[in-house]
């Protein structure tokens, strides 16, 4: 009998082919005392088996009166002879005193096969980095390294240092303002493209690590990108799709309110844009928590973008908020665990360039020295080892707990994992049915 979808009970109830009104066969006259077992009785008190005793015999002492729910193995129940001591449950809720909750779900891997809590989660994605750090840092330290070298290289070689320092001048010309605010925008823009390249990359082969690791089996690099490449480009195309409607949701958002503005040149039309950023990133939001785990379902379940957006708005639909929340939390504690690393590295690269550390205060835009560049791009390294496997960890985690929820998943893992005599289609997994 399962209570839940992905959770067996341990018992079933008295209802199953059976009223618990019923009472035993009376025992024949010939036999020296009672052997067949009686039927349990009605939960409100217990009585004495019926039928006649053999002449000389004592009858039975009444049982002792029972106490919260079942306090007392009932005869023919399951009791330390039984299936692992448990008794059966009541009928009304009441469980008795050899009752000790159920059984401790399986756990193959990094988290237990049952729903998992908030702390479960978290924990999962931490344990995965320490159980199998060889393959996670090495993913997330290659892909860093990777996207950081061409970031520098880029920042060092394409973009003109001397064109935005015209941002901090007060006497700059709107032309050479154009042209700063154009350059900081390039970099900005290719920063972004080429970081969501290599997040893209990470994601994927640690999706695969952390699937393994629920399942307490280790993967090398090699056999993760292997089995994420067929996947790769429809997951950079779910990305830029969500990217992509984002973008338009902020520019239908904020539109009306700057045409309203070049047509009036008032208060009007900043108002009206204000009000149109903030409805157009509460719908925003709204839409990213609403596919945040398609990315696993593509992955996972070698779904196209399509079937992979439909999946993550099913198993996301009545638990936004919770799902929001644990999403908010992880990255908060990524970033600010990054921070503790990026920042000493950044304020060390404004002390060794040509600035130095006041000017870097005072202006608050470090120079683009190759030495700036180069440690700062360290400290981006490592920041980056850290961010990767605990955000896509966590991300895998929930679309693992949802479907365990909704889908019974767990019975599915626990078959994968080799795991003996799990769920209630598992023999003798459901004493009483």
């Amino acid at each position: 009998m399962n209570d839940t979808p992905g959770w067996a009970s341990p018992g079933s109830a008295p209802s199953d082919g059976q009223k618990p009104e019923q009472s035993g066969p009376a025992e024949p006259t010939d036999r020296p005392g009672p052997t067949q077992p009686e039927e349990q009785p009605p939960p409100a008190q217990w009585s004495a088996p019926s039928g006649p005793t053999a002449p000389g015999q004592a009858p039975p002492p009444p049982p002792p009166p029972p106490g919260p729910g079942w306090g007392n193995q009932p005869p023919g129940g399951y009791g330390p002879a039984g299936h692992g001591g448990y008794r059966t449950p009541g009928a009304h809720g009441g469980w008795g005193s050899g009752w000790g909750g159920p059984p401790p779900a399986a756990k193959p891997g990094v988290i237990p096969l049952r729903p998992l809590g908030v702390g479960e989660i978290l924990d999962g994605a931490v344990s995965t980095m320490r159980t199998y750090w060889r393959t996670v840092l090495g993913i997330s330290l290659t892909v860093a390294v990777l996207t950081e070298v061409i970031v520098v290289l880029f920042q060092g070689l394409v973009l003109d240092d001397t064109s935005t320092d015209a941002l901090n001048d007060p006497s700059a010309s709107l032309s050479e303002l154009s042209r700063a605010m154009g350059d900081a925008m390039l970099n900005s823009t290719v920063v972004f493209v080429i970081s969501l390249v290599g997040t893209v990359i990470a994601t994927a082969l640690l999706t695969t690590v952390t699937s393994r690791a629920v399942l307490g089996k280790s993967v090398t690099i090699g056999e993760a990108w292997r089995d994420a490449r067929p996947q790769v480009l429809k997951l950079f195309g779910l990305i830029c799709l969500l990217l992509l409607i984002t973008a338009g949701i902020v520019t239908v958002g904020t539109l009306p309110g700057i045409l309203v503005g070049v047509a009036v040149n008032g208060g009007a039309g900043v108002a009206l844009t204000v009000l149109g950023v903030i409805g157009a990133g509460i719908v925003a939001l709204w839409l990213m928590i609403r596919f945040s785990l398609a990315s696993p379902a593509l992955m996972l379940e070698k779904q196209g973008i399509k079937k992979a957006m439909s999946r993550s708005a099913k198993l996301v639909q009545g638990t936004w908020w919770r799902i929001f929340g644990i999403q908010l939390l992880a990255t908060i504690i990524a970033n600010v665990v990054a921070s503790i690393i990026v920042i000493p590295f950044t304020l060390l690269a404004a002390a060794l360039s040509g600035d130095g550390l006041t000017g870097w205060l005072n202006t608050g835009v470090g120079s683009l020295g190759w030495t700036f560049l180069i440690v700062s791009g360290i400290g981006s390294v490592i920041g980056s080892m850290i961010t990767f496997p605990i955000t896509a960890g966590v991300t895998v985690l929930l679309y693992i707990d949802q479907r365990i929820r909704r889908e019974a998943l767990d019975l599915e893992l626990a078959r994968a994992a080799g795991v003996q005599g799990y769920g209630s289609t598992a023999p003798g997994a459901t004493p009483g049915s």
